[in-house]
């Protein structure tokens, strides 16, 4: 009996033995396969060079274990813990003179004027070869782009423009049509001497094509096409059937076209395109009540074209502070707008490396540090042009903390007034571009074409030379990842960026060069100084 219970416990003993293994395995692997899933959700657009073994446990284990060498100073997000430090500091700072205040240094001898009209020429209009049909792609300035381009091509080929059609693009998801944004009738008008410009086609045209855009030849050109395609492909075509259509239309002329033939460019985009009445006059009286709201400092105000909605946010695949949850939703955004094209093979996104080399866009709470470094005090009127800002009661709150005087369309206007204009984002970026253009200096924080558009009509309206403000953010990021940063350095810096950046307010376009962001020479003649 001894024996027999001896041997009952034994085997007792190994079960439950063998039992508590079992169950750490099942404990282990489940670990394991969590800890998988966590790399899988936030390491995917980490880019970090973790050397990854996925084939099972011990790959994770051995990513769990092994050191990483310390990221490159810019490398990480750390401005909301800069901003924590400097906060008291920046909030007791004043600057006298305000920099709103000082005067601009113009380069001597450096004063140039629109003369567009005087390099028109005007003669009368031979019988057209026919009509030029385009479709415009993209946002508010991408569309403008492929207008006065259009105006350009249509020159070329002596054809009648028809005023062009607004594609609906997935991401922009706006609905207007030409006349929606731009004074149609002025543009047209407009031309009158230089090109014939209608707002449809005939019925006798249309008719030979069933009424159908679609049974238009299109004729696939190549970006930045140059003069000589356009003579030699499209217009036998033009020629032959009457009518040409171009879809898309985005950046499909060079930049560098006769002088005859850049003027017309020049004259559309400022001159020709105004925008409708409507935004005409909510713009202006916007304008007017951020001039009132800036008393302060004697009616001028600084505007900045915020970059940090969601689309742009995921799109540049960065990393901010908002943990697995930013993760997961800006690879949602990804997925919505740009389905799969993040995880072709052989793509490598590297956020790290992104931030240090200046291409991850701006937050606000970093405008606002940047600003204050700068120069400009709590008593600053600020202007921010943006679409939705990604999570914006999170980001928003500090830039307000340190701009009390903060305005958007949307503290401008009443929402009966920007009743007519929502889920149109073209017509409330041409209201954002109306405030911004009239202010004393523009921020741009990001590159795109809103701010190479609005610095381009900047210059010709203030005689080729506008305060403007672009940081080079591969300087900025390393100050962001210093929580130790000291004040009076953090200043410094910033202060000499703000120096060198106003300094370049003055441009000559080059041969590769865009006149809607250089409008000298081509746009502009120099006039000596009084």
């Amino acid at each position: 009996m001894p024996m027999a219970a001896a041997k009952a416990a034994r085997r007792a003993g190994r079960a439950l033995a063998g039992g508590r293994r079992r169950r750490a395995a099942v404990l282990l692997l489940a670990l394991a396969y969590g800890a998988a899933m966590l790399v899988l959700v936030l390491g995917w657009c980490a880019g970090l060079d973790l050397g990854l073994g996925m084939g099972g446990a011990g790959g994770v284990v051995e990513v769990a274990l092994r050191r990483r060498a310390p990221a490159p100073l810019g490398s990480v997000y750390r401005s909301h813990l800069v901003f924590e430090r400097l906060l008291p500091e920046m909030r007791a700072s004043a600057s006298r003179p305000h920099p709103l205040m000082a005067s601009h240094d113009k380069k001597s001898g450096k004063r140039w004027a629109p003369c567009i009209s005087q390099r028109l020429t005007q003669s009368e209009l031979p019988p057209s070869n026919g009509f030029l049909i385009i479709e415009a792609n993209g946002g508010l300035n991408q569309q403008r782009i492929s207008i006065c381009d259009a105006v350009a091509v249509a020159s070329l080929l002596n054809a009648t423009l028809v005023t062009p059609a607004f594609h609906l693009n997935s991401v922009w998801r706006d609905s207007s049509k030409f006349g929606d944004i731009f004074d149609e009738d002025h543009f047209i008008q407009s031309f009158r001497k230089y090109i014939r410009v209608v707002k449809e086609l005939p019925e006798e045209v249309f008719v030979r094509f069933d009424h159908n855009i679609s049974n238009i030849p299109n004729m696939r050109t190549k970006a930045f096409s140059t003069e000589s395609y356009y003579l030699q492909k499209v217009l036998p075509e033009l020629l032959e059937l009457g009518a040409v259509r171009i879809a898309p239309f985005s950046n499909r002329l060079a930049h560098s076209v006769p002088p005859n033939i850049q003027v017309l460019r020049c004259f559309a985009n400022y001159e020709a395109l105004k925008f409708s009445k409507p935004i005409r006059t909510l713009g202006e009286n916007m304008v007017d009540r951020m001039i009132k709201k800036s008393s302060l400092t004697d009616g001028k105000y600084v505007s900045v074209h915020l970059r940090f909605e969601e689309d742009m946010v995921a799109f540049s695949c960065c990393v901010y502070d908002g943990g697995w949850r930013e993760n997961i939703a800006m690879e949602n955004a990804r997925e919505r707008s740009w389905r799969g094209k993040f995880h072709r093979p052989g793509r490598v996104i590297n956020p790290e490396a992104n931030r240090r080399n200046g291409k991850c866009p701006l937050t606000p709470l970093e405008v606002g540090m940047m600003l204050r470094g700068m120069g400009f005090d709590n008593t600053t009127s600020l202007y921010v042009a943006s679409g939705k800002i990604y999570n914006s009661e999170k980001y928003m709150d500090p830039l307000r903390q340190l701009f009390p005087l903060l305005q958007t369309k949307d503290t401008l206007a009443s929402s009966e007034e920007l009743a007519q204009f929502k889920g149109h984002s073209s017509r409330l970026a041409a209201l954002d571009y109306t405030v911004c253009l009239q202010s004393e200096s523009f921020v741009a924080t990001q590159g795109s074409n809103f701010p190479h558009f609005l610095m381009g009509h900047r210059r010709y309206l203030y005689a080729g030379n506008a305060k403007t403000i672009k940081p080079d953010k591969r300087k900025l990021v390393p100050l962001f990842d210093n929580p130790n940063v000291r004040w009076d350095r953090f200043k410094r810096h910033m202060q000499d960026i703000r120096r060198h950046s106003e300094s370049k307010g003055f441009g000559v376009r080059k041969p590769n060069g865009s006149i809607y962001t250089l409008p000298i020479p081509d746009c502009m003649c120099q006039q000596a100084e009084p």
